[in-house]
């Protein structure tokens, strides 16, 4: 029998659902799909369903009795340059105002083959930019059948950062750092940004959150310019550690709940994140070192010579 539905006219009397019966079909128009337009799926959603977008999505919020320094925020990140590649390190807790509201929150998400994402800020709005972030990257190679080149991501995220900047003057601020794989230089490069969507190149490492300072004074003294990856995994999780011994919004290793930071390594080989037991082992490494030298391993003097 012919369903009256499938001819694209709503049933008088019947709610149109779509699959699942989460969102109304009636939203998305056909002209959404057939307009012409950029190969960009924020584009494609902002005519299509603009109130599933983040900063829709996440704006009421503001408004609905809960403050933002009451909702769940991530903290710190830290990204370094490394042989052949890129390395991003995140800790895992997330806070509410002076509460810790989750422990093992991941706040380092693989963007594509060869980028990763960290978040800092409110962990909700971060987490939907970066599903989007992902979307716009599969959307943006199917349609045109390339991936953008390392650059083109970059400008791509900061228009999503861009597009929150209605909820970051309500206080609703989440800010990713980018880090990846640039195959037409074969090298590693980071990207910072702001609030309103500045994007900024960060030479050699760079970090992002409330234990940015102190991760940020760790890297200076043990960052060296072409360390291969291992080393320069330790390096960021002693800046992590570090940051989360002057931060209390910044966690450190939990080796009673096996909670360790999150690390990804970006090279030509691709995106990889480390697993629970090698984290753990660097982990481990610095809290039996620390146990020695408290305040962790220090920076060689260089001579002066006359």
């Amino acid at each position: 029998m012919w369903n009256e539905a499938a001819s694209g006219r709503l049933v008088p009397g019947r709610k149109d659902v779509a699959v699942g019966g989460m969102e109304p079909q009636s939203r998305w128009q056909a002209s959404a799909f057939l307009a012409a337009g950029s190969s960009s799926f924020s584009d494609l959603l902002a005519r299509a369903a603009p109130e599933l977008l983040p900063a829709a999505v996440h704006g009421a919020t503001a408004t609905g009795g809960v403050g933002p320094h009451d909702l769940p925020h991530g903290t710190t990140i830290v990204a370094a340059v490394c042989e052949g590649g890129v390395v991003m390190a995140g800790d895992r807790r997330a806070t509410a105002g002076s509460m810790i509201a989750q422990r093992d929150i991941e706040k380092v998400f693989r963007g594509d083959e060869f980028t990763a994402v960290g978040i800092s800020g409110v962990a909700g709005i971060g987490v939907d930019l970066i599903r989007l972030f992902q979307v716009e990257l599969e959307h943006y190679e199917k349609l045109e059948g390339r991936s953008l080149s390392l650059e083109g991501k970059a400008n791509r995220l900061a228009g999503l950062v861009r597009g929150n900047i209605g909820g970051a003057m309500q206080g609703l601020v989440a800010v990713p750092l980018l880090a990846g794989y640039d195959e037409e230089t074969e090298y590693g490069r980071i990207f910072s940004y702001d609030v309103a969507g500045g994007r900024y190149e960060e030479q050699r490492f760079a970090s992002i959150g409330s234990g940015s300072v102190f991760a940020r004074g760790s890297l200076k003294k043990l960052y060296r310019d072409g360390m291969p990856p291992a080393e320069v995994v330790m390096a960021c999780m002693q800046a992590l550690y570090d940051a989360a011994d002057d931060d209390s919004a910044t966690g450190g290793p939990d080796l009673s709940r096996r909670i360790y930071p999150s690390v990804a390594t970006i090279s030509g080989d691709g995106f990889e994140r480390l697993s629970d037991d090698e984290a753990g082992q660097y982990a481990q490494a610095i809290v039996t070192e620390r146990l020695q030298v408290p305040d962790g391993p220090r920076a060689p003097m260089d001579h002066i010579r006359s």
